[in-house]
């Protein structure tokens, strides 16, 4: 395999920020970065994603002779001028510090759960030469945005799902296990699906993006695997057999992965006349044997609007296998057999087939889930508003607080000074400004949600100049 398409850390950035280090007030020898997400779709935020973008880019020695030479021409090209460029400040990166990038790094712990508008990292330069380092790597650095929200969505549908099976069933053991991600081929890229799937693993253990596993192992120190899955057919392996054996298909199925759980699709043809005649007949006492060896089949619809067919398939279900209703008065089809909802998932679509089930007196724990571009993709950096700004910079030994503040636009306000991340006394969070906090000590730490105690999440501050 090639390399990925951008290998030279000075072409991570915007073309514009090349152009930033000549327009800062003469004498600046320190900028002040912060991230943090301004509001948005959910009132917190999960903060993921920040140390697979160090370890990835920016940490040990990231910059060589070659890779100036190189984003000189580059971006010489891209302006059609050579007086952008500063060939003398990244040659100094690469002879005075061996092309490790002088930046100091804190940020709240990986996996932390903090309320919106508060403080996630800073970011500041330590060699006074190169202060414009501090806001080059905005771009690459805000990408933060897209694990964080992935990690902070999943949360939510995680807490959607418990807060369900609370209403209508009689333990939420199984909550983990019950939003799968199918959101590999619904990404932009390989690299999305390993950031977004392993976002959606510290809230979820069930997982086809296997991508996620092997990021979390490289980047985080992951021992085994994060995501689960089950042998389960889809359309080509139910459809190649033709219409008139869509029968044997499923049969072929059961006994080709005869032991454990296993996923079949029942919507190729006529759904109602495979889950009643099929599933409901033919096959009912290889699905009663395999619950007996302790399995379960998950059948999944995968068309038609998905409240009034997940309860459809409920209805036929627990007319073929019987129902028993737990302590809560809810119905439960037997631990042998359960739907698996995976076409059409969003949080509010969620939200509305776990509310209409439960109007028809189904609990929450005979239907699993399935989430794809939904999860993965359908997000962007404004759907928790995240900023990257600078707040402080040193000019010609003074300090100054550097802030926007847009008459047309007061949520875009940003922040003043030296930022902290504190723990009140009634124990919520807020991020102290104007540089009054306690700057020695590292962000707070608030709590965390992860699954997995073998993740090596980053410490709280960093130098990018780590060897590690």
């Amino acid at each position: 395999m090639v390399s990925g398409p951008v290998d030279n850390i000075i072409l991570l950035a915007d073309c514009y920020k090349s152009s930033h280090y000549k327009v800062y007030p003469p004498g600046t020898t320190k900028l002040y970065a912060y991230f943090e997400s301004r509001g948005g779709k959910y009132p917190y935020t999960v903060f993921f994603g920040l140390q697979y973008i160090l370890k990835q880019w920016l940490c040990g020695p990231v910059l060589t002779k070659e890779m100036v030479a190189e984003a000189k021409q580059v971006i010489g090209q891209v302006f059609k001028r050579d007086d952008v460029f500063n060939e003398a400040g990244w040659n100094y990166v690469v002879e005075h510090h061996g092309g490790r990038l002088p930046l100091r790094i804190k940020a709240v712990p990986e996996g932390s759960v903090l309320p919106t508008r508060n403080v996630l990292f800073t970011v500041e330069n330590t060699d006074p030469a190169v202060p414009w380092l501090t806001n080059f790597f905005e771009t690459v650095l805000v990408q933060a945005w897209y694990p964080m929200t992935v990690a902070t969505a999943s949360s939510v549908y995680r807490q959607l799902i418990t807060h369900y099976l609370h209403l209508t069933h009689d333990t939420d053991e199984m909550a983990e296990y019950m939003l799968h991600d199918a959101g590999y081929r619904g990404v932009s890229s390989v690299e999305s699906a390993a950031l977004g799937g392993a976002a959606h693993m510290l809230s979820f253990k069930s997982s086809d993006t296997v991508a996620g596993t092997s990021l979390l192992q490289k980047f985080y120190g992951l021992e085994g695997v994060a995501g689960h899955s089950t042998p389960s057919s889809e359309h080509s392996t139910v459809t190649s057999w033709g219409r008139d054996r869509e029968l044997q298909s499923h049969r072929h199925m059961l006994d080709t992965y005869h032991q454990g759980d296993a996923g079949c699709v029942c919507d190729s043809y006529d759904i109602w006349k495979c889950l009643e005649e099929m599933w409901g007949g033919e096959l009912k006492e290889l699905v009663l044997e395999r619950g007996q060896r302790g399995g379960c089949v998950y059948l999944r619809p995968d068309s038609g609007d998905p409240k009034a067919v997940v309860l459809k398939c409920l209805e036929i279900l627990g007319k073929a296998f019987g129902t028993e209703t737990n302590k809560k008065g809810y119905k439960m089809l037997p631990s042998c057999v359960k739907v698996i909802q995976a076409d059409g998932i969003d949080l509010h679509s969620l939200w509305d087939i776990l509310e209409h089930v439960k109007e028809h007196g189904w609990s929450t724990g005979s239907v699993f889930f399935g989430a794809g571009g939904a999860l993965l993709q359908k997000v962007h950096r404004d759907t928790q508003k995240c900023a990257y700004k600078v707040s402080y910079a040193e000019v010609e030994g003074k300090g100054v607080e550097v802030f926007k503040q847009p008459i047309t636009d007061s949520g875009k306000t940003s922040k003043k000074g030296r930022l902290t991340l504190e723990r009140g006394e009634d124990g919520t969070y807020s991020t102290v400004q104007h540089g009054k906090g306690d700057l020695t000590k590292p962000m707070a730490c608030p709590p965390r949600i992860c699954w997995y105690p073998s993740l090596r999440m980053a410490p709280s501050c960093r130098s990018t100049h780590s060897r590690r």
